[in-house]
């Protein structure tokens, strides 16, 4: 933590009370309230005495604290904090290059300054979680886990392992558990004992023989593995935690299936969830409910947002996290956010994760989109969002380039009842601002450079669209028939682009990608 700014005095105090963690309906028990006063303490000072009754709570009433005088936003007031979901953080888990060691690092250090809690490690494409999970990590891969986990710890994050043996594990074979446990064990060594076991994107069949005449079934021999994973971990000094993630993952959260994996499974271990899809456009409170019911246990949903793995990778995700029940918490363990490859532009989304996560009934998408374009791009924040809103449609948001639209509508009524010039003039307006905002955002005296990098592809998309829009205007004088309308037709063509780029059919590669519906993470 930084030292105070001159004229404020921080007092920490910890309480003992028991009543001090107990909050919410349902009662949640948290470590992670925190009291943080602000009272005058003389002509021009202030001091700050933040009350909690655990580690991080303390931590996130300093960090909230330093967000205050760094705002100069010190005024006598009482917050009483704590979140709605016990479970709030990010899993590194989508199809692609995975982040590199320090950016992952710098992302527990975001999730620290949002209150997240949670940073669970498996990207599908680090081999040694996935294909060569029997494989014991060699000495350097090794080191720079452990540092990723040396910060988390620092921080107060904490840092969750996922394996995924699926694809070749021989379930019956004692000497796979044995293997299996053994990666753990190295891996706990270093401080992590949270763990996710993970059967997602498997054959739905037992592809070996002998597991085909022993078990019969998938599920039966999944909760075998499981069980046998789950007892050697009671063992272990200390304990440690199991959540796993079933094959069939998503749907109402009644399935037969689910129902027997659940049955099977110690109570005590989480059940991973996507909602209804994949890539769910809601997550609702009656389907919570209907999953807890079902398992005997709440879901720890595995969001698929703000990802663009897989059919998605044209798309950029930097939109606002919607379409999730103010009061999904009330049947929820917690929400993981799978994230992009695009570590610096998931920020924009993570940060409105967060900010619902924490108080999800008092959450506005709109003001938390702002404020994440704020804290992620600064000054560059203003153009950052004028360029966003080209690239919103997601699973969360069927419509993008509103301003765009809104413009093109306006034009539309303007030319047949009204001012043609004014609407024109208006929309050129609108794509005079885009290419100005392209342009800072291409220029290399950028706020966050690496947020820019990231994001250069889609900007030269942005700025290229914005020229054609100008160049339509320059070259259009008069209204060409189409039929019974009485529109250039370019105008369809130009927000047809916009909304391709966006929606995933324009690739920044220059190839086109899959058609959407295809498998994703």
């Amino acid at each position: 933590m930084s030292e105070p700014a001159p004229g404020v005095r921080i007092v920490t105090e910890r309480t003992a009370d028991p009543a001090f963690s107990q909050v919410g309906v349902p009662a949640l028990h948290t470590d992670e309230r925190y009291l943080l006063s602000v009272a005058p303490d003389g002509p021009g000072q202030w001091v700050i005495t933040l009350t909690a009754a655990g580690e991080r709570g303390l931590r996130w009433a300093r960090a909230h604290a330093d967000r205050l005088v760094a705002r100069g936003a010190l005024e006598p007031r009482t917050y009483d904090e704590y979140p709605r979901f016990a479970v709030r953080g990010v899993v590194e888990g989508f199809y692609g290059r995975p982040w590199s060691h320090e950016q992952r690092r710098d992302m527990i250090r975001f999730l620290f300054a949002h209150r997240m809690n949670t940073f669970v490690y498996t990207p599908k494409d680090d081999v040694y979680t996935r294909r060569w999970w029997r494989d014991r990590y060699p000495p350097g891969e090794l080191a720079e886990l452990a540092e990723t986990v040396r910060v988390a710890t620092e921080t107060g994050v904490s840092v969750a392992y996922g394996i995924s043996p699926g694809l070749s594990v021989r379930y019956g074979d004692p000497t796979e558990a044995d293997a299996l446990l053994a990666k753990l064990e190295q891996v706990g060594a270093l401080g992590i004992s949270d763990f996710l076991l993970l059967f997602d994107d498997i054959p739905l069949t037992l592809p070996h023989e002998a597991d085909r005449t022993r078990y019969g079934d998938l599920i039966t021999a999944q909760i075998d593995l499981v069980d046998r994973v789950r007892r050697r971990l009671d063992r272990w000094p200390g304990g440690a935690t199991l959540a796993v993630c079933p094959t069939i993952y998503h749907g109402r959260g009644d399935e037969p299936d689910l129902r027997r994996l659940a049955a099977g499974l110690d109570a005590r271990i989480d059940l991973l969830w996507t909602g209804r899809a994949i890539c769910s456009t809601e997550l609702d409170l009656a389907d919570a409910a209907t999953f807890t019911r079902t398992t005997a246990r709440p879901p720890l949903y595995w969001d698929n947002y703000p990802v663009n793995d897989v059919a998605m990778t044209a798309q950029m995700h930097l939109g606002a996290y919607r379409g999730r029940d103010p009061h999904l918490y009330r049947f929820c363990r917690g929400v993981i956010a799978n994230p992009m490859e695009h570590v610096e532009a998931s920020k924009v989304a993570l940060a409105t994760i967060a900010d619902y996560l924490w108080d999800p009934v008092g959450y506005d998408p709109e003001a938390s989109w702002r404020a994440a374009a704020d804290d992620v791009a600064g000054e560059d924040a203003a153009d950052l969002l004028l360029f966003a809103d080209n690239v919103r449609t997601s699973c969360l948001e069927e419509h993008d380039a509103q301003l765009l639209a809104s413009a093109l509508e306006r034009l539309e009524f303007e030319e047949e009842f009204g001012d043609p010039q004014r609407g024109r003039a208006q929309l050129r307006a609108l794509a005079e601002s885009f290419v100005a905002a392209a342009d800072r955002l291409l220029a290399p005296t950028a706020h966050n450079q690496a947020l820019l990098d990231e994001l250069r592809p889609w900007l030269l998309h942005f700025r290229a669209g914005a020229d054609q829009i100008l160049a339509m205007l320059d070259g259009t004088t008069t209204l060409e028939d189409e039929g019974a309308s009485q529109r250039p037709a370019v105008f369809g063509d130009v927000l047809d682009m916009f909304v391709r780029a966006r929606a995933g059919w324009i690739d920044t590669r220059g190839t086109e990608p899959p058609h959407s519906g295809s498998k994703v993470s």
